[in-house]
């Protein structure tokens, strides 16, 4: 079979890796009943651009990306109300950030048709992860992390990437690469944390306390 064969099943393989793709980072946030290290913003974006993908896919005639796209924006969304409950609410300027990045892509593929609403992805994605990237790093605990989750999310972009390549589309080729930078970023700051947590811990070193004989009486 030739290579150019395989290029059609490359969206139904990322599909493949995007529908379990938040259940990991789900379920680990509910079991631990804590999200430290994840980023709410990170899953809301993450509903609202994989939305605007199926809108791009139905406009670009490749129909078969759509089932990768809405069952991310579906768990992501699930993700999102469970890490809102967890911190109690959201800053109201986190939430009108997100809700002006809607309106933006919006008013993109209003205006743009299907290459106004590709150029606002073309950036879409740096947006989305942005968040995550800084607040993993910036976190002291980062045990809210899912490894899995972040392994599916480059399994899946990859696929997108390399989509993009062989059919000339650049805004999945730049997908590909950004995804994949980001996950390297998530899953090296996790790493880091690891080797950080088993690093053996140094004791202070204490003086021998010289013995004095005793003194017949």
């Amino acid at each position: 079979m030739p290579l150019t064969a395989l290029v059609p099943l490359l969206p139904l393989l990322a599909g493949a890796f995007a529908v379990p793709q938040y259940l990991p980072q789900l379920l680990r946030v509910r079991r631990l009943g804590a999200a430290a290290g994840v980023s709410w913003s990170w899953a809301a974006l993450a509903a609202v651009n994989n939305l605007a993908w199926a809108v791009y896919f139905v406009w670009s005639g490749v129909p078969s990306g759509l089932v990768a796209v809405l069952s991310c924006a579906l768990v992501a969304g699930l993700l999102t109300h469970a890490l809102t409950r967890l911190g109690g609410g959201v800053d109201p300027r986190v939430v009108a950030g997100v809700a002006a990045w809607v309106v933006v892509m919006a008013l993109a593929g209003l205006l743009g048709g299907r290459l106004g609403l590709g150029a606002a992805m073309n950036v879409a994605l740096i947006v989305q992860v942005a968040p995550s990237v800084v607040t993993a790093w910036r976190s002291r605990d980062v045990s809210g992390i899912s490894v899995g989750t972040w392994l599916l999310v480059m399994g899946e972009l990859t696929c997108f990437g390399l989509f993009g390549l062989a059919t000339g589309d650049r805004t999945l080729l730049l997908l590909g690469v950004v995804g994949d930078a980001a996950g390297l970023l998530m899953l090296a700051r996790v790493a880091w944390e690891r080797v950080r947590q088993e690093r053996p811990t140094a004791h202070p070193v204490t003086a021998p306390v010289p013995v004095t004989a005793g003194i017949p009486g």
